[in-house]
């Protein structure tokens, strides 16, 4: 069955789990009436499912090329990209003054989630493209923003983000790309990057990198970083392409998946870069991109579990083998154990949703009142989203390959691609354990007051749903009172022993928002129930075991030598 972007469900959560209508209501984004948001979901399903899907195939087939230091896409990429440039949708959220949209970001990430379930590798290039337009927007100078955001935002140019280097993974301090002063007020960056997303294309006309550097004299560690806006070619006085910098494509990695996505390792030797923001001042530059880019990681591994669990079912209902008990036609979807399969894919792939697309709104929420509650909100629900999001892509996506069988096995059925193109998901944009360890460091930092405002309101929905729903709303609001139980205990902990319980407890904290996110869905309409009470019934339960492992804390983890480790 070809991919079909999941309009009815995006369309659904928006309006009756996620809250889109309070964004809708703000004067800042009035213009996100329910005629233009349906107008928009429908033509970006119609691009997804017509225009990008039938390039995911041959993406992974044929993959990226580097000949004599040109990067070439797969074909067909180039018409792709094309109708996501002309489209707008790069520029959907971006400032109305630079030729964006001005939309909410609840809008782009249900776009972000259709675009990545058609084809991820493609999708990759303009969501790294606005996450630099987000970065550059709140920290450039007015100079960079008149030059460079016009053709970020319409897609003639795009953009990329350089942390990484071959010493400097999560560590991003101890990086070693220097920059230095030049007359004209410019810098010349020197070092290499690895794992650079697109970091060259023949689909634009110009390639812009922001590069992590430190200045000469600046302090050890992430303290002394700054940003670089670095471009592939120097812009002219006319704001066109000049000259090549002295930057360039070592190499393209050999991955697991993401084939079509060039990885690029990145020579950059005395190229010319302008500084973004305050000098020393970089990470809190970058960590805007970064954030708007986890939200976008998230929906990532939405999109591919939908794309994997739609493959799946496909191939189950068609699929013949043995008696059935529920009918006659042998299909093995009517098999319990595959019918359990994608009942859970499903529900895991609704909570999965609903939780990314609650972030988007509290983000637009935040930017839109200024709500210091709204903000961290969006702070709290960005790891959970971000970790949650693509371990859902990662479980639904091995789980069709097993509802396949012996044929998921094999290349050409397509379902071992989305195992592979999604895996990297898990892991870019910071790992899922270093987002489970900023949710129960960096976001407990107000003593858990954002994490127990979010309990309070998982408690309220179960309690109004009592009267229609009483069996699950119990079940819900019991889950959520062991939330707080062990989030109190939580906050009380050091700060290793919270994070030897990371893991654990933002998938406990998932479990619970995935079934306060059914238990509406259930209320708003009957018809969503079954799979609710497989979210309800069968997966939220696994929140107590969860919560008993983050209780034990990091000694017993630390007990474990090396020595007890090795064969």
């Amino acid at each position: 069955m070809p991919y079909r972007a999941p309009l009815a469900d995006t369309r659904f959560i928006l309006a009756h789990v996620a809250g889109f209508a309070e964004v809708a209501a703000t004067e800042r984004f009035a213009t996100a009436t329910p005629d233009l948001v349906d107008a928009v979901l429908t033509e970006a399903a119609r691009i997804s499912s017509d225009v990008l899907a039938p390039l995911n195939r041959i993406s992974d087939k044929v993959g990226a090329r580097l000949e004599n230091g040109v990067v070439t896409s797969p074909p067909g990429f180039d018409a792709g990209y094309r109708a996501i440039a002309e489209g707008g949708w790069i520029g959907i959220s971006a400032d109305l003054a630079f030729g964006g949209m001005g939309l909410p970001i609840a809008l782009s990430a249900a776009v972000d989630d259709m675009m990545a379930g058609a084809c991820i590798a493609l999708q990759v290039n303009p969501l790294l493209s606005k996450g630099q337009i987000e970065a550059l927007q709140h920290h450039a100078s007015d100079e960079i923003k008149a030059l460079y955001l016009p053709k970020l935002i319409s897609g003639e140019w795009s953009g990329t983000m350089n942390l990484t280097e071959p010493q400097a993974g999560s560590d991003v301090g101890a990086l070693r790309t220097r920059a230095e002063f030049l007359d004209d007020g410019a810098y010349a960056i020197t070092g290499q990057k690895i794992y650079i997303s697109w970091g060259d294309s023949d689909l634009v006309a110009n390639v812009c990198h922001l590069v992590l550097a430190r200045l000469p004299g600046a302090a050890e560690g992430t303290r002394g970083i700054s940003l670089f806006m670095v471009p592939k070619f120097l812009p002219d006085q006319a704001g066109k392409p000049g000259v090549r910098n002295g930057v360039r494509v070592v190499s393209i990695e050999h991955k697991l998946g993401l084939h079509g996505s060039p990885t690029c390792v990145m020579q950059f030797d005395a190229a010319k870069g302008w500084l973004v923001g305050e000098p020393n001042r970089g990470m809190a530059a970058m960590f805007t991109m970064m954030n708007n880019a986890r939200l976008g990681v998230a929906v990532q591994g939405v999109g591919v579990a939908e794309a994997a669990l739609q493959h799946a079912l496909a191939y189950a209902q068609d699929r013949r083998q043995g008696e059935t008990p529920v009918s006659g036609s042998g299909a093995i979807i009517d098999h319990a154990d595959v019918r359990r399969m994608l009942a859970t894919m499903r529900a895991e792939v609704f909570a999965a949703r609903a939780i990314a697309l609650s972030c988007a709104v509290a983000t637009d929420m935040a930017v839109a009142t200024g709500g210091v509650d709204w903000a961290a909100r969006s702070a709290l629900l960005t790891p959970i989203a971000k970790a949650y999001g693509t371990d859902v892509g990662n479980a639904v996506a091995h789980q069709g390959v097993q509802v396949f069988g012996g044929m998921g096995f094999i290349e050409e059925t397509g379902a071992a691609q989305f195992v592979r193109d999604v895996r990297i998901t898990a892991i870019y944009e910071g790992t899922n354990g270093i987002q489970a360890m900023d949710l129960v460091g960096r976001k407990m930092s107000d003593g858990g007051e954002a994490a127990f405002r979010m309990i309070d309101e998982v408690q309220r929905g179960a309690e109004a749903a009592r009267a229609a729903l009483p069996d699950l709303a119990g079940d819900v609001w019991a889950a959520a009172e062991a939330l707080r139980d062990a989030t109190e205990r939580l906050v009380g902990q050091a700060l290793n022993d919270r994070f030897a319980g990371a893991v654990p407890y933002l998938r406990a904290f998932a479990r619970v928002l995935g079934g306060h996110m059914h238990l509406k869905a259930a209320l708003a309409d009957s018809a969503r129930l079954p799979v609710a009470q497989v979210m309800i019934r069968r997966l939220l339960p696994e929140h107590q075991g969860l919560l008993a492992e983050v209780r034990e804390g990091a000694a017993g983890l630390y007990a474990v030598t090396p020595a007890d480790l090795a064969p």
